[in-house]
Order: C-alpha cells, then sequence, then structure tokens
C-alpha cells in the first residue's frame, strides 16, 4: 500500500512580503542555503526555532520563512527554497511537521532533514517554553546547532539520501531523517 496523504487547502494570494523579496532574492544571488525550522509553541518548536537562527548565521546559510514557502508559492522566498542547492530543515521532535510538507514542495535529494529533540532529548515530558529557563534553552539550541553544523560539514552519509525514514523518540542522536 502507497504512503497516505492529506491535502491543505490554502487561500491563495498575490500578496507578497516586501522584505521576504528582497531577502529572498539576496539569497538566491548569493546562492545561501535556507534554514527553516519548527515553530511549534512547546519548548522543543522553541529550541529547533533557536537552533534555526544559531545554524543561519553562519555562512553559507540564511533563515528562512516557512510561511511564505508553504503559502506563497510565488514568492521570491519561494522561489530561492526551490533553487538553492541544498534547504536544512530543523524539526522539533519525532513528527518531523516541517520536513514532511518539504518533501512535497522541493526535490527531496536536497532536503536535509534534523530532529532537534533526537539530539538533546532532554524535554520529552515537557510543553511549556516557560518549563525551561532561557538561558538554558539558549545552551540546548546552541548545542542542537553545532551538531546540525558538524553533521553537515562532515558529509555524514545520510545528510542527502532521499525519502527521510519515520524515526521514533527512541533513536539515537542527532540522526539525520
Amino acid at each position: 500500500m502507497g504512503k497516505k496523504t492529506f491535502t491543505l487547502t490554502v487561500d491563495d494570494t498575490k500578496a507578497v512580503c516586501a522584505i521576504g523579496e528582497m531577502a529572498g532574492r539576496r539569497s538566491i544571488d548569493e546562492k545561501k542555503i535556507p534554514v527553516i525550522s519548527c515553530e511549534g509553541a512547546c519548548i522543543r518548536g522553541e529550541i529547533a526555532r533557536l537552533a534555526a537562527h544559531l545554524v543561519a548565521r553562519e555562512d553559507p546559510y540564511r533563515r528562512s520563512c516557512h510561511g511564505e514557502m508553504f503559502t506563497a508559492p510565488h514568492s521570491a522566498i519561494a522561489q530561492w527554497m526551490h533553487e538553492a542547492e541544498k534547504v536544512v530543515v530543523i524539526d522539533g521532535c519525532f513528527m518531523k511537521c516541517h520536513g514532511r510538507i518539504l518533501r512535497n514542495l522541493i526535490d527531496e535529494e536536497k532536503l536535509l532533514q534534523f530532529d532537534a529533540l533526537s539530539i538533546y532529548r532532554k524535554y520529552t515530558d515537557l510543553m511549556s517554553i516557560d518549563d525551561v529557563p532561557e538561558e538554558e534553552r539558549k545552551a540546548t539550541a546552541r548545542e542542537v546547532a553545532d551538531k546540525i553544523l558538524d553533521r553537515i560539514r562532515q558529509g555524514k552519509s545520510g545528510l542527502t539520501a532521499g525519502r527521510p525514514s519515520v524515526k521514533n523518540e527512541e533513536e539515537s542522536a542527532c540522526s539525520p531523517s
């Protein structure tokens, strides 16, 4: 039996973000690699988001907007993510929400997908961002970003493999999906 999918309908818009258009065009011209992340309301999404900001500070990476990518297919941000050599996605947990969406929007071989929780596993039983002090959130995000950058730099096998396998919370740390 083939994979099951579902459709999410989004109202079309011709609107684009002026800053996103400038950033998208600049990133295309400079051949930057987009980084997007989980933006979930829990501590896992917050750490993925913070880690994405840290990864995007390194060259050749830049932060991208998943909102435009997912809902404004004619925008410069979407064009950048389609044309980029690679796209880094940092998911907050084993559900890999953003990675599952991106596999249907860009070529899978371009996707470098990471489950931030698999790197640290410390907050599997917490929901609220406020349950973790800010300095600890930042330190954990730095750990996640450093491990992701290290894995990419090492060119470990599997980083650019096709469809990521569905993994669960019991798998080893920093497994690129």
